[in-house]
């Protein structure tokens, strides 16, 4: 079967959605954490913000079809040039560390994505703690 291919920014933002939908609840706080990152970081310069709900939508639709996650996990890996991996992973991150519960679901999405990313155990670890870093509240 071949894999449709999507824009780097989709694939990041397919990334993201999952990772907000895998642990069957969609929070308003990832959903902000995703706006906010589509809406201030680099890669998603020249995407055009209106577009977000139409991608999340379109994720929903591959994700909840059989093999869902799998056919997603297929279209981020085959969309994403090799210097945007890492990005997608931690745009991952960010949405599963944003509400500050890392769920068992969320740990296997990260798992999952890193080994068809090609993202090795150090650098994930790295990814991970650089998010959990910036999601850390004053008061302990």
């Amino acid at each position: 079967m071949q894999t449709q291919i999507l824009q780097p920014e989709q694939a990041m933002i397919y990334a993201m959605i999952t990772m907000s939908a895998v642990d069957s609840t969609m929070s308003d706080v990832e959903l902000r954490r995703i706006g906010t990152m589509v809406r201030e970081l680099p890669p998603f310069r020249d995407f055009d913000e209106e577009q977000l709900i139409v991608e999340a939508k379109g994720c929903q639709k591959v994700v909840s079809a059989p093999d869902g996650l799998v056919r997603v996990l297929d279209l981020i890996e085959a969309s994403l040039p090799d210097h945007l991996r890492e990005t997608a992973y931690v745009l991952a991150a960010e949405v599963a560390v944003s509400d500050h519960k890392l769920r068992p679901e969320e740990r296997r999405f990260l798992d999952l994505l890193a080994g068809r990313l090609g993202i090795g155990r150090l650098v994930a670890a790295a990814l991970e703690r650089g998010a959990q870093a910036r999601h850390r509240k004053i008061a302990g």
